[in-house]
């Protein structure tokens, strides 16, 4: 550690000059990180990286060994099935039942490049489904490359902060922004990123309900897939199990991606789960345009086809490997992802000690989960300024504001805090920051 802190406004413009970036409080992910990595190698110094959501755990042995095991089998010369192979489907259908107690049949789970393309080659298709309605609605804060996913498109958005419209108050701004007719879906990921609350069930049967009196169909993002570790639900075909909108609506989408779940995030492989509904609905413009007669093939032969021609063959035998011991009670997942739980109270107790409080801190009544994220604030001072101080103290982070919330503050990820030298760094950094600023 060659430098003092904090680092100088000079260390931090220069990087930010050499990034490209015009705009911290709105810049990406990535981008946050290169500025980063810039003042790394610019004041020789270790910085603490609470920025990019890289899994911290090692990637599942399971999975390793099926991909292996496919490999040497010969699958790399053969283009997979762009419908995904049966493993996958039958085993994505038994894991969705196991710990979801839902009754999704094999051909509507079709296996996706990540659940970055899964969301990307939805946005196409949902934008085109019904005319007049080519808006996506988004429950903020959000994962940001999936806005930009529809800026990139050209597809209008509608979105809003939750932190204002918790529980009841949920179905009146609901209602007064799908009653135009002009929003095709709704997109949210729960638990939350960056925020880590999970929707209580009164707020999923609220979205349920709307998405079916409006005919809007819900994109449910399960990144971090039964991460909720106040409850016990990694237990194949108990209760409880994992909340989702599918119980108050036949009109969702579920993305369970095994980067988290499964720290397989180098693989880049998920599924898209739709329901019977979803997968065999049609329009005049699907039939038109794609001359296919329902949303599933236009989906899967329109769209993904031309993403992609399919999924990594081997990465698709090895999240099916990895689905079949979760629900045989053999890959205890949710109990080796505690470990982030574990991981985010030692953090935020070093950050509230040193003056920080929780923006997004309730459930309903309950506090938030311990878990992936956490948002943190700090009195007096705005998110992008905040943001750029911890910069300086060799704190990575990322501003609220790119995630659409209206709140000021941060969104700290505590999967890189792997070391107790990471917490240590971490809370000396803190404790100059916070001398230098008393509340």
């Amino acid at each position: 550690m060659a430098s003092s802190f904090p680092l100088s406004q000079d260390t931090l413009q220069q990087a930010i000059d050499r990034v490209g970036v015009i705009d911290m409080n709105t810049a990406t992910i990535r981008q946050i990180c290169a500025v980063a990595a810039d003042m790394e190698r610019a004041s020789d110094t270790r910085f603490v990286h609470l920025e990019m959501g890289n899994p911290g755990l090692p990637p599942s042995s399971v999975g390793i060994a099926a991909e292996i095991q496919a490999l040497n089998s010969g699958v790399a010369n053969q283009y997979p099935n762009i419908i995904g192979i049966k493993p996958i489907k039958d085993n994505g259908s038994r894991f969705v039942k196991a710990f979801l107690d839902l009754d999704i049949p094999p051909r509507c789970i079709i296996p996706t490049v990540g659940s970055m393309q899964a969301s990307f080659t939805l946005f196409i298709l949902l934008g085109q489904r019904k005319p007049g309605a080519d808006t996506i609605l988004y429950i903020n804060p959000g994962f940001p490359a999936q806005r930009n996913q529809a800026k990139l498109l050209g597809l209008n958005t509608e979105q809003f902060d939750i932190y204002e419209y918790r529980g009841v108050k949920l179905e009146a701004k609901l209602e007064s922004i799908l009653s135009s007719g002009k929003v095709s879906a709704i997109i949210y990921s729960n638990p939350n990123n960056p925020a880590w609350f999970n929707l209580t069930e009164q707020e999923l049967e609220i979205i349920g309900r709307q998405a079916s009196k409006h005919d809007v169909f819900v994109v449910e993002d399960h990144a971090y897939f039964g991460m909720d570790f106040r409850k016990p639900l990694g237990r194949p075909y108990e209760p409880p199990f994992v909340p989702t909108v599918a119980r108050y609506t036949d009109n969702y989408i579920l993305l369970i991606s095994a980067s988290k779940m499964f720290s397989y995030a180098g693989q880049r492989i998920a599924m898209v789960c739709m329901s019977e509904t979803v997968c065999d609905s049609s329009s005049d413009f699907i039939r038109s345009f794609y001359e296919m007669p329902t949303f599933g093939d236009a989906y899967v032969f329109g769209v993904l086809y031309c993403a992609s021609s399919g999924v990594t063959h081997s990465a698709q035998y090895a999240y099916a490997a990895m689905l079949e011991a979760a629900v045989e009670g053999k890959l205890d997942f949710v109990s080796d992802c505690a470990e982030y739980g574990r991981r985010a109270e030692r953090a935020k107790r070093i950050f509230t000690d040193n003056g920080f409080h929780i923006v997004y801190s309730h459930d309903g009544d309950a506090p938030i989960a311990d878990g992936f994220f956490f948002t943190v604030g700090y009195k007096g001072f705005s998110g992008e300024r905040l943001h750029a101080e911890l910069l300086r103290h060799g704190i990575a982070t990322i501003p609220l504001r790119s995630t659409g919330s209206n709140q000021e503050g941060l969104r700290v990820c505590i999967s890189t805090l792997s070391h107790d030298s990471d917490f240590e760094h971490l809370a000396a950094r803190l404790a100059i920051f916070h001398s230098n600023n008393p509340l």
